[in-house]
């Protein structure tokens, strides 16, 4: 039986959310923008997922628009604010330099047309200091994007402090939360933020289907022309499918929030533990508080991937960092961001878990690893080809 723990990648669909979709495929095609029969019963089934992405945000559903994913979420948060801000003048963008490439690679297109940016340290510990900001943010910043947990090293950001910061200087924060999104408790409220993104296929719902949070009131021209759908945020019809499966998703995961959590938590720290003590020169990288189910752990004088590849063969999936930056030979830029030389960073190995993982999952990992890393040192002190 084969062990998954690349969860931050992707995860499985919950058999309950594909009940959900299932019924949907079969019995509800009407247009949600039709006003006959079939299109209210799709748009009744839209408003039902949005007010299960509302609760799970500690939102009210009206602020909630649906998206393809969460890099389409964060491209129309980033973009659409950017452009709203024009008549302002603001053209200065903010975020840190461990954001996923759907925030980092938006801001490389906008320089292109005349927005600059700063990207913010995240120091040996991952975590963004609130005083950085302070440095960054000037009166022409018009947003200031830092993501609530790392999709690498699962570190949580200190996204309430960093917003109010971007608040006085009159910006607006945006945080990708695709991480932590049925995971950790979200209260936009409390959290501060103006934008907040999430994608379904993070905790159990289906790819294709994201949402953005979007304050009342926060200014934002819509990158995408078209119809009216979505309030006019995001046009073109909505995938109903889904959608409803992203609903089922947040309202399971809302119901199971702290269990959850605590499992894996204890998973995750069990999985550490034997590894770190199985393993010799082995490091965790990042500090501070993480979502319950990651670690990220560099095994010294080891390529990763041969690791990776090596693990795959005996049925253990991890993954070397963002499945978005898969096939690039370049060290993570989230590790080297934090000051890991590109030797250590290219010794790490992501290991997150989720739905379906048990004690038996990392019992036989903390098996199996140990002398798969002691065989690939033997190799690469021999000069052998690392094949695994």
């Amino acid at each position: 039986m084969r062990i998954y723990l690349d969860h931050n990648a992707t995860t499985p669909v919950d058999p309950r959310v594909a009940d959900a979709m299932d019924e949907v495929v079969r019995g509800c095609f009407g247009n949600a923008s039709s006003i006959h029969a079939f299109g209210q019963s799709a748009k009744a089934a839209l408003d039902d997922a949005r007010s299960a992405v509302a609760g799970l945000l500690g939102a009210r559903p009206n602020d909630v628009i649906f998206t393809g994913g969460g890099t389409e979420a964060d491209n129309l948060a980033i973009r659409g604010v950017a452009e709203a801000a024009l008549p302002s003048g603001r053209r200065h963008l903010v975020a840190s330099a461990i954001e996923h490439e759907a925030v980092l690679n938006t801001l490389k297109a906008l320089s292109k047309r005349g927005w600059t940016s700063t990207l913010l340290p995240a120091g040996a510990a991952g975590v963004v200091d609130p005083t950085d900001l302070e440095a960054a943010v000037t009166d022409g910043t018009a947003l200031v994007s830092v993501m609530h947990a790392n999709n690498e090293i699962g570190t949580l950001q200190p996204v309430a402090k960093l917003a109010e910061i971007a608040h006085r200087h009159g910006a607006l924060f945006h945080t990708d939360a695709v991480q932590t999104a049925g995971k950790l408790p979200i209260d936009v409220a409390a959290l501060g933020v103006d934008l907040l993104s999430i994608s379904a296929h993070k905790f159990n719902g289906p790819k294709g289907a994201g949402a953005l949070w979007i304050r009342r009131g926060t200014r934002l021209v819509a990158p995408t022309t078209g119809g009216r759908q979505e309030r006019n945020r995001r046009a073109g019809t909505e995938n109903v499918p889904a959608i409803v499966g992203l609903g089922a998703a947040a309202e399971i995961a809302g119901g199971k929030l702290a269990a959850e959590g605590a499992r894996l938590a204890a998973l995750r720290d069990r999985l550490e533990a034997g590894l770190l003590d199985r393993v010799p020169d082995a490091t965790v990288n990042g500090g501070g508080e993480r979502v319950p189910n990651t670690t990220n752990i560099s095994f010294h004088g080891v390529e990763a991937e041969a690791l990776l590849i090596a693990l795959d063969l005996e049925g253990i999936a991890v993954s070397t960092g963002s499945a978005c930056s898969s096939g690039t030979l370049e060290p993570s830029h989230v590790l080297r961001a934090m000051g890991l030389t590109p030797r250590r960073a290219q010794s790490s190995v992501r290991f997150s878990l989720g739905l379906g993982n048990t004690d038996h999952d990392v019992e036989r990992v903390v098996e199996v690893l140990p002398p798969l890393v002691a065989r690939l040192r033997a190799l690469s002190r021999t000069g052998a080809p690392v094949h695994a």
